[in-house]
């Protein structure tokens, strides 16, 4: 064999080596890591497709260190204390005053009789209605100060005189109820009241009169000084319908009253709906209705005294001298009052 045929040789049998190393490297990335568990066979059974895969995430629960805080969850709210037991004498309590007679009112129809006087009908009609009366409980006149904003943007600290007050349906509204024979014959009846409270400030000496005010900033800071744990009422939040055997409790407030002040009085209205009325001029066919015609309401009167003090002192000092009553007059009455005044 010549050297050209061995060369050829060698080369042939160099291909077919690297040719089966090739194939050797190509089975050995095909088989799975030798593992101490048996291989399982890809080609002996397919894979079943998974089903999850395609269903919807289930909520996986949160670990425990993720829960929120336990003071981050809000707490509910503890029950409120109940208002303050006040000592026997504290409020002084003034019974409903009511009367029969106030139930029914004769008058003339001077509108009809304007026409014609002869309308005997027309004179002395008798008009009834019910009558209802409220208990009314108070403290004696207290006085605190607050700093008020005031048109020019500015806060003024001013002197508040206010009433602490409560009001209680008893019941037993008097209703005329007419007989077979005719009479009326007056029975107590149970049913609410609507309460619309007024109260008017008058300065005796210095011929002044203050309407009560609604001052939340005073109310707020008034009802923190009395009892926290009660809820107090404006003047115009007080207006309610009161169902027999309810009470309501509210402060009524005044702002600006002359420091002189040392005899006054408070009236209050809307504790019974008695009234009267009188003709006081003759009409004439063309005149208005009404014309001449002055309406009173019945209210009540607390008489106050305390020694007027123009120079500034602590509420406190000007409070504890304000007194029930007055010399030679009742510490309260029933009076009846023109609308309007």
């Amino acid at each position: 064999m010549n050297g050209s045929s061995r060369w050829g040789t060698w080369c042939a049998g160099l291909a077919i080596l690297l040719v089966m190393a090739v194939r050797v490297g190509v089975a050995q990335e095909g088989k799975p890591a030798t593992s101490s568990e048996p291989a399982k066979s890809a080609e002996a059974k397919p894979a079943a497709p998974n089903a999850e895969a395609h269903a919807p995430a289930k909520p996986v629960p949160a670990p425990a260190e993720a829960k929120p805080a336990a003071a981050a969850v809000p707490e509910a709210k503890a029950p409120a204390r109940p208002p303050r037991r006040l000592a026997p004498g504290v409020m002084i309590a003034i019974p409903p005053a009511m009367e029969a007679a106030e139930t029914v009112t004769r008058q003339d129809v001077v509108e009809l009789l304007a026409v014609d006087e002869k309308f005997q009908w027309a004179k002395d009609v008798a008009f009834r209605r019910d009558i209802f009366g409220l208990e009314f409980r108070f403290k004696p006149v207290r006085m605190v100060y607050v700093d008020l904003p005031q048109p020019s943007g500015l806060m003024q600290r001013k002197l508040i005189w206010y009433l602490v007050y409560s009001v209680t349906n008893p019941g037993k509204v008097l209703h005329p109820s007419k007989a077979k024979d005719g009479t009326f014959e007056v029975l107590e009846v149970d049913h609410p009241v609507r309460f619309v409270p007024e109260f008017v400030l008058e300065a005796t000496k210095l011929d002044k009169r203050y309407p009560d005010r609604v001052i939340p900033l005073a109310l707020r800071q008034i009802a923190q000084r009395e009892d926290p744990n009660q809820t107090f009422h404006s003047t115009v939040d007080m207006v309610r319908d009161l169902k027999p055997g309810e009470t309501a409790w509210g402060i009524a407030t005044w702002e600006d009253v002359d420091p002189r002040t040392d005899q006054f009085a408070i009236y209050v209205y809307g504790l019974t709906n008695a009234y009267r009325w009188t003709n006081t001029a003759k009409l004439q066919p063309n005149d208005r209705l009404g014309k001449g015609r002055v309406l009173y309401r019945k209210a009540l009167q607390l008489n106050f005294w305390r020694p007027g003090d123009e120079f500034d002192r602590r509420p406190t000092e000007l409070e504890a001298e304000v007194r029930l009553g007055l010399p030679g007059k009742p510490d309260y009455q029933w009076v009846f009052l023109p609308l309007g005044s």
